[in-house]
């Protein structure tokens, strides 16, 4: 029985294989393989149930070559007009955007407004996203904001105190910073825009992702955020060479230190 289950690990259905891959549904699979479209290591197959190894396999659909990733990670900026969702229909996805994906089952671990850009993790990785998302693991996450209005001089004391929202709910406690221009213009990555130009600069740092909670939480303190981009979630900082609407793999590194984060916590 043990020798049995040896034999088997790593094997998966080709139609489950090809579907992960994002090639597409169960379904098509299953018409591809009829119509000899699909071909493991050189032989025609068309049975779709066929299992397979695709760690081990050569397999080709069309005569193309479908590699196998178990897990991926990408690190987005995420640009403005862009919704955080698998799919949607009057907005560009996030997901969309990640051309070098081999995974068809990719999500965004969390979500940005349509209007805020900056950092977005796009992975499979179940695990770690509720890992990640978790208000147990008090993961920080830091925003650039630029707001309109005049803040309360114990405006950072209310913030680290926690805020009351306007549907009565308590934030958890949080870190405000007020920068100079020149430190908003740098985290910023570029010239602000006219539209909030005269805007002043800080950083808030959560550990919470309630409903438009950056936002709300200014309002609570009688300002209102014109520009908001996400700057790091946890040890994950956003890379200064993505501009918005690019994305890179995570290295190795990046993906440790975030495994490594909530081990600990």
């Amino acid at each position: 029985m043990a020798e049995k289950k040896k034999q088997n690990t790593g094997q998966m259905r080709l139609d489950k294989f090809l579907t992960e891959m994002g090639k597409g549904s169960r379904s098509q699979v299953k018409e591809f393989a009829r119509k000899g479209r699909i071909q493991v290591n050189g032989q025609t197959v068309k049975a779709a149930d066929t299992k397979v190894n695709p760690e081990k396999d050569e397999i080709f659909l069309d005569g193309v070559p479908v590699s196998y990733a178990r897990m991926e990670y990408f690190m987005l900026n995420k640009p403005q007009g862009t919704v955080s969702a698998t799919e949607d229909v009057r907005y560009p996805t996030v997901v969309s955007l990640i051309g070098d994906a081999l995974r068809g089952d990719l999500f965004p671990v969390g979500r940005l407004d349509l209007d805020t850009e900056g950092l977005l993790l796009i992975t499979n990785d179940g695990a770690l996203a509720h890992e990640l998302l978790s208000p147990k693991k008090h993961v920080d996450k830091v925003y650039l904001a630029y707001i309109e209005g005049t803040l309360p001089k114990d405006a950072a004391e209310q913030m680290k105190n926690g805020v009351i929202l306007e549907d009565g709910v308590k934030t958890r406690p949080a870190e405000l910073i007020c920068l100079s221009r020149e430190e908003g213009e740098q985290r910023l990555g570029r010239a602000p825009e006219t539209a909030f130009a005269e805007a002043a600069p800080v950083t808030l740092t959560i550990h919470e992702g309630k409903f438009h909670q950056v936002k709300r939480m200014f309002e609570a303190l009688g300002c209102r955020v014109v520009f908001l981009k996400r700057l790091s979630m946890g040890t994950l900082y956003l890379d200064p060479a993505l501009l918005p609407g690019e994305y890179r793999p995570l290295t190795q590194k990046e993906l440790a230190g975030l495994k490594g984060e909530i081990s600990e916590i």
